[in-house]
């Protein structure tokens, strides 16, 4: 194997790792007809760290347990049976499945949807771009080893 070859594969097994070890934070509660207001918008997450979850745990389609999540959600809505409001946010992961429509977090929409047993009109919201809504940030750990590999893979390319 060609040092170069040897170089960027172990960049693309390290850069494997650090994304792997990152799991998101996020709210989490619920509110029905505004009986929680902290969850209510507007959102001032300055007075909310009673619902912070880090990291966010969530379940994933025919697994048992918790796992890191990957997306914030947050859903909205008014049910239709009594015009009650909800306020939904929480944390979710892809399950991995083939197709778009049965993973909440691969697409925010609106529209019309089931919560429990109850028919809701409104929105579901993901995001993963930051922490709190949301995606994780790198330790300083994390990016320091990844500043000296890119430094050591520099200089071994110029002497290549």
């Amino acid at each position: 194997m060609k040092l170069h070859d040897l170089v960027c594969t172990a960049f693309a097994v390290l850069l494997n790792i650090l994304k792997s070890t990152n799991a998101i934070d996020c709210f989490k509660c619920i509110s029905i007809n505004k009986n929680y207001p902290p969850c209510e918008d507007p959102f001032h997450n300055n007075v909310t760290t009673d619902i912070f979850q880090s990291p966010c745990m969530g379940g994933r389609k025919g697994r048992d347990g918790l796992f890191p999540a990957t997306s914030c959600i947050k859903i909205t809505g008014v049910f239709d049976d009594n015009e009650d409001t909800i306020t939904v946010r929480g944390c979710a992961l892809d399950s991995g499945t083939l197709t778009t429509d049965t993973e909440l977090v691969r697409m925010s929409h609106c529209g019309g949807f089931y919560y429990s047993t109850r028919y809701v009109r409104g929105c579901v919201q993901s995001c993963n771009d930051a922490d709190a809504c949301n995606s994780a940030i790198m330790s300083n750990k994390s990016l320091l080893i990844e500043f000296l590999f890119i430094s050591l893979l520099i200089t071994l390319l110029q002497f290549h």
